[in-house]
């Protein structure tokens, strides 16, 4: 059996983070904030629980980090890994939080992520590294299975919607 790399450790326990997600009905997207090659803080997308558009789940696990840290500044040496690249809020979260280095899963399909661009503007007089397609395949299907799943049950509901319409014409019609 394959050894894991480090990078490849760390995204698993990303990975898991996005799965909590999931399993509470959230976009399964999770991150972790690596210091001195140990895990101190998760976070995964909390949207929907909590109805704010600024819980993604790079923003949870930075804000855990500077808790633990007692300090909007993390640590030198600090890393994120997240499984699907970062938007631009998040981005910009991290750089002002000194991450030293990025790493993702999956790609942003729709290249509203500015992801590159971002980490070398050097807007906060701090750059950070960051590499892509970190267990690429496992991040991008996890997303790709649950945005299918969440189709295919609108489309069920838009169908039942359809049926208890017609059910509802059809009892009118015959009274």
């Amino acid at each position: 059996m394959k050894r894991l790399t480090k990078e490849e450790k760390f995204m698993k326990a990303a990975i898991k983070a996005a799965k909590r997600g999931l399993s509470e009905g959230e976009v399964p997207i999770g991150a972790v904030v690596v210091y001195q090659d140990k895990v101190v803080a998760r976070g995964y997308n909390r949207r929907a629980k909590l109805q704010l558009a600024s819980a993604h789940a790079e923003m949870m696990a930075i804000d855990k980090a500077c808790k633990k840290f007692s300090s909007w500044r993390l640590p030198e040496g600090c890393q994120l890994y997240v499984t699907l690249e970062p938007c631009p809020m998040c981005m910009g979260a991290s750089l002002n939080a000194r991450v030293d280095k990025i790493f993702f899963g999956a790609y942003e399909q729709k290249g509203r992520s500015l992801t590159s661009a971002l980490a070398e503007a050097n807007l906060l007089n701090h750059k950070t590294e960051v590499v892509g397609g970190v267990l690429e395949e496992e991040c991008s299907a996890l997303l790709t299975s649950f945005f299918a799943g969440m189709r295919q049950k609108q489309k069920e509901e838009k169908k039942q919607k359809q049926l208890a319409e017609q059910d509802s014409q059809h009892s009118t019609t015959e009274n």
